[in-house]
């Protein structure tokens, strides 16, 4: 029988770990039942500097019942990088782990499903949403432009999928060799490689709680992604000043050509356009290549992606 470790990121997830812990009990020991994990197996919850009583109802269930690993980080390290965290401590025990939020929004009955696909024989399965039919409008659209906004720009990114996964050990140890400081998991995984396969399922409501992910940190998440998997924006500003270069010659070619022919050419609003129009080319420019050299500069510190406070974990059998 293999290991399983389910890895769980928290920030400030009092209300819902009561539940969450419960219902993912139940799935773990029902599984354990038919055989298809082994007793060794964990539920990884990951305490991403929390400021409510998260890490005190993580510590509870660690005394309650061994099957409950706590994993602390020293302060607030992010989504991605608490994630990490968790799956790079569940790589030193575990045969495979599965990712997922606390939320509930994600089927945490697909579980059984992904242990399947790995038995199989599949190095990563990944959770995709069948339907976004509990979607608002404004969310959906917004969804979907995010990822066709990511296949333009060159990020591999697999659509309506966003960190339910199983990963194997080796898939891990793939991981384990990209050492960028920002991270986008979505586009890393991909580029590991191995077989991969594809679960579907209905993402819920959230049990509780308020989202961590509103339009804002969606929107620093896309541009995160972008930059961090692709150099795409550049090539398209450079393509486009080479556009507005090309423009800018046939215009001279022609307002000479009408000066030749004695004509007066009104030039106010065409100077106005053309100097608010490349003004903001050259900002929008700065922005992008300014946001690749920051990320150049947070790469080139070599900090670390997080760093890990304390663990609870017991290594006897459930």
């Amino acid at each position: 029988m293999k290991t399983i470790w389910l890895v769980i990121p928290c920030y400030n997830e009092q209300e819902v770990l009561p539940e969450t812990s419960k219902r993912l009990k139940s799935i773990m020991e029902a599984l354990m039942k038919k055989g298809k994990i082994s007793g060794a197996s964990r539920i990884a919850f990951v305490n991403d500097g929390s400021k409510d009583t998260t890490w005190n109802i993580i510590s509870q269930l660690h005394e309650e019942n061994p099957i409950f690993v706590g994993i602390n980080l020293a302060h607030n390290r992010g989504h991605q990088n608490a994630l990490l965290a968790g799956l790079m401590t569940a790589k030193d025990y575990a045969d495979a782990a599965i990712s997922l939020d606390a939320d509930l929004q994600d089927d945490v009955g697909a579980i059984e499903q992904f242990i399947d696909k790995f038995a199989e024989g599949k190095e990563i399965v990944y959770g995709v949403r069948s339907t976004r039919a509990t979607d608002t409008i404004f969310k959906r659209g917004t969804a979907h432009a995010f990822y066709k906004l990511m296949k333009v720009m060159g990020a591999d990114t697999l659509e309506d999928h966003a960190d339910y996964r199983l990963m194997s050990k080796r898939a891990l140890e793939g991981l384990a060799q990209f050492k960028e400081v920002n991270l986008f998991l979505r586009g890393l995984v991909p580029m590991i490689g191995y077989e991969t396969d594809v679960v579907y399922y209905e993402r819920q409501e959230r049990f509780a709680g308020e989202s961590k992910y509103p339009l804002k940190k969606m929107l620093a998440f896309a541009i995160d992604g972008i930059t961090s998997c692709s150099v795409k924006p550049i090539r398209m500003i450079t393509f486009l000043g080479m556009l507005l270069f090309s423009i800018s010659v046939l215009m001279l070619i022609y307002f000479f050509a009408v000066w030749i022919y004695g004509k007066t050419v009104a030039g106010w609003t065409t100077i106005v356009v053309s100097v608010w129009g490349i003004g903001g080319l050259q900002l929008l420019a700065l922005g992008v290549i300014g946001e690749y050299v920051g990320k150049i500069y947070m790469e080139v510190k070599q900090r670390p992606r997080y760093i890990i406070e304390s663990i609870l974990y017991t290594k006897e059998t459930v």
